[in-house]
């Protein structure tokens, strides 16, 4: 294909993608959810795990959202919505995040009980030698990394035998410095940005 891009890729109902989320917002509600992007420090509004904004509450709410148990299907909600960087279609139409490929594990295996958690995520380009999986790979990292509590690390890969450099975006992707130099680059940061604004 011309140029590397996927002109028809797959796009599957959104009404037929897995979601606890209520299904009647509307694009102008995604549009007024977005933020100003900033890395690492969180730049979301509206927390989602936060259950109450209210001063005197805020303390007691960000305990609970600390200790309360966070599953598949709220990670799925969080980067399902994300806009793909090519396509005006969200990554859960698409099929680049999916929940059977996302996982929640203790990060130090032999102390399954303790508060520590990571999230894995398998990105799943829509061709082989999709040019943006990086992009798409640190657009999902940032969503969780501003989302999640600081107990969860955030681990994403692009899906094996899915790309044809899978290794060597798994390798950019694992490398803290390298993402965090990264997200300097204002091409790359107006490309996450755009990715954002389409999340509820």
């Amino acid at each position: 294909m011309e140029d590397g891009k996927n002109a028809n890729p797959l796009i599957l109902n959104p009404s037929d993608l897995p979601t606890r989320r209520s299904r009647a917002s509307t694009k102008e509600d995604h549009l007024h959810g977005a933020a100003t992007f900033t890395y690492p420090a969180p730049s979301f509004t509206n927390d989602p795990f936060m259950r109450s904004s209210s001063p005197s509450s805020l303390e007691e709410s960000d305990s609970d959202a600390e200790d309360e148990p966070i599953d598949t299907q709220e990670i799925y909600d969080l980067v399902s919505t994300m806009s793909d960087p090519e396509h005006p279609i969200t990554l859960g139409s698409l099929a680049v995040v999916s929940l059977p490929d996302i996982s929640i594990k203790p990060t130090i295996a032999n102390r399954p009980n303790s508060n520590l958690q990571t999230v894995t995520v398998l990105v799943t380009p829509t061709i082989q030698h999709c040019s943006l999986a990086t992009v798409i790979g640190l657009g999902v990292r940032v969503r969780l990394e501003e989302s999640l509590p600081p107990r969860y690390r955030v681990d994403v890969r692009i899906k094996e035998g899915t790309h044809s450099t899978a290794d060597e975006v798994n390798k950019q992707l694992a490398d803290k410095e390298r993402v965090a130099a990264a997200l300097w680059n204002p091409t790359l940061q107006s490309f996450i940005k755009k990715m954002l604004e389409t999340c509820e």
